[in-house]
C-alpha cells in the first residue's frame, strides 16, 4: 500500500461497491473497492497481483465484525 493515514467511522448504512476495469492494450486491468457514506468515499485500487492483499483485508474485516458482535452481546442495553 502506498502511504496514506486516515480515519473514518463506519455507519450501519455504509455502502461498498466493486468496479472492475478490464485490461486495455498496453494497460493492466484493475479493480476499485469503494467504501462510502453520505459525504466520503474511500476507493482502494488493486492491480493484478494484489488479490492476497484484498483477501487479507477481507479476513481482517471479518475478524473485526466478529469482535463487534461479541461487544454487542456483552454491552448493556442502549450502550453505544
Amino acid at each position: 500500500m502506498r502511504t496514506l493515514t486516515t480515519s473514518a467511522h463506519l455507519e450501519p448504512d455504509t455502502t461498498t461497491r466493486v468496479n472492475v476495469f478490464a485490461p486495455t492494450p498496453g494497460e493492466d486491468g484493475f479493480v476499485s473497492l469503494r467504501v462510502g457514506g453520505e459525504f466520503i468515499d474511500v476507493a482502494l485500487i488493486a492491480q493484478p497481483g494484489c488479490a492476497d492483499a484484498l483477501r487479507a483485508l477481507a479476513r481482517a474485516a471479518e475478524e473485526a465484525a466478529v469482535a463487534l458482535d461479541c461487544i454487542a452481546e456483552i454491552a448493556p442495553e442502549g450502550a453505544a
